[in-house]
C-alpha cells in the first residue's frame, strides 16, 4: 500500500513539475512577443525620428503650420497635407458610423435569418478587396457621376447659404476632399459593421426579451439596451476604422487631386500625408526634401497614435463610469 501510494505522489509530482515548466515557457513566450512589439514600436519612432530631423531642424515648428510645398525652393510645410488627412477621415467616419451601426442593427434584428450571413459575408468581403482597386473604381465611375450630377447639384442647393456655400463651392471637378472621403468611407464600413454586429450579438437575449415583453420597440430596445451596453465595442469599431482611414494611401491617391493647398470646398483637389508621400518619394531629390517627406510620415504616426491614445482612454472613461 506504500508503495502505491508513494507511486502515484510520485507520478503526480511529475505532471505538477510539467505543468510547471509549461506555464514557464509559455509565460516567457508571451512576455517575449509583448516586448517584441514594443521594440518594434520604438523602431519605427527611433529611425522617422532620426531620418525626420534635417527637416524639423532646418524648418523647426513651422513646418507644421506652412501649407507651402516647393521642392524647386525646398520649401516645405506639412499643413495641407494634415488638414488633408483630419478633412477626409472626420468626413469619411461621419458617414461610415451611422451605415454600419445601421447595417448592424439590421442584420441582429430585423433581417430575416436566411439572409443574414449571405448579406453579412457580402459586406464583409468589401474589407478584401484591394485599396487600388477602390481607387481605380473612384476615378473612373465615381468621380465622374459626383461631377456630372451631385456636386452641381449640392452647388445649387447651397449657394444661398452662408456656411454651406463655402464648403460645398465649385467648380465640379469630380475628384477632391468629398469623393476622396467617400471612398474612405466605404472602404471602412465593413469593420465598423463587422466589429458592431459583433458586439450586438453579446447582449444577452434575456435583456432583450425583457424589453420586448414590457412593449418596447425594436428602436426602443436597441436605445435604450443595446447600445449602451455595447458602446465600448462600438468605440472600438469605430477607431479601428478611423486608424484604417488615416492611413489610406493607394485609394486615396487617386481620387483626391494631389495639390498641396488648403480650401475650404469638400469639392476643391487637396493632399494627404500617405498621398504626398507615396506621389513623391521616389522623385525626392535632396537630403532635405526626403526629410520632409519623413517627417510627414512621422506626424501620422503621431496623429494615429494620439488619437487611439484619447480612444483608449475614452473607454476606459466609459468602463470606469459602467462599474460605477
Amino acid at each position: 500500500m506504500t508503495l502505491v501510494i508513494q507511486g502515484a505522489d510520485s507520478a503526480r509530482g511529475k505532471v505538477v513539475r510539467r505543468f510547471a515548466l509549461t506555464d514557464a515557457v509559455f509565460h516567457g513566450v508571451s512576455r517575449a512577443a509583448a516586448i517584441l512589439v514594443l521594440v518594434l514600436l520604438s523602431g519605427v519612432a527611433i529611425s522617422l525620428v532620426v531620418g525626420a530631423w534635417p527637416a524639423l531642424s532646418t524648418f523647426g515648428l513651422s513646418f507644421l503650420v506652412t501649407e507651402s510645398w516647393n521642392p524647386v525652393t525646398e520649401k516645405f510645410g506639412a499643413l495641407a497635407p494634415i488638414y488633408g488627412t483630419l478633412v477626409t477621415s472626420a468626413i469619411a467616419i461621419l458617414i461610415a458610423v451611422p451605415i454600419g451601426i445601421g447595417i448592424a442593427v439590421f442584420l441582429t434584428e430585423l433581417c430575416p435569418r436566411p439572409l443574414r450571413r449571405p448579406i453579412g459575408i457580402a459586406v464583409e468581403l468589401l474589407a478584401g478587396i484591394p485599396s487600388i482597386i477602390y481607387g481605380i473604381w473612384g476615378l473612373f465611375v465615381l468621380a465622374p457621376f459626383l461631377q456630372a450630377t451631385i456636386q452641381p447639384f449640392m452647388i445649387s442647393i447651397f449657394s444661398d447659404i452662408p456656411v454651406l456655400s463655402s464648403l460645398f463651392a465649385g467648380p465640379p471637378y469630380g475628384i477632391g476632399m468629398l469623393t476622396s472621403a467617400l471612398i474612405l468611407a466605404i472602404m471602412v464600413l465593413p469593420f465598423i459593421t463587422s466589429i458592431t454586429k459583433d458586439v450586438f450579438d453579446t447582449v444577452p437575449a434575456v435583456l432583450k426579451e425583457s424589453a420586448y415583453g414590457i412593449g418596447c420597440t425594436t428602436w426602443e430596445v436597441m436605445r435604450s439596451i443595446v447600445i449602451p451596453y455595447t458602446r465600448v465595442g462600438i468605440m472600438g469599431g469605430v477607431m479601428l476604422g478611423l486608424g484604417r482611414a488615416l492611413g489610406e494611401t493607394m485609394a486615396v491617391t487617386f481620387v483626391i487631386g494631389n495639390a498641396h493647398r488648403i480650401s475650404a470646398s469638400f469639392f476643391a483637389p487637396a493632399t494627404t500625408i500617405s498621398a504626398s508621400i507615396a506621389n513623391e518619394f521616389t522623385e525626392a531629390d535632396g537630403e532635405l526634401y526626403t526629410s520632409s517627406l519623413i517627417a510627414l510620415g512621422l506626424i501620422l504616426f503621431l496623429i494615429t497614435f494620439l488619437i487611439l491614445a484619447l480612444a483608449r482612454y475614452m473607454l476606459m472613461r466609459i468602463e470606469s463610469k459602467t462599474g460605477a
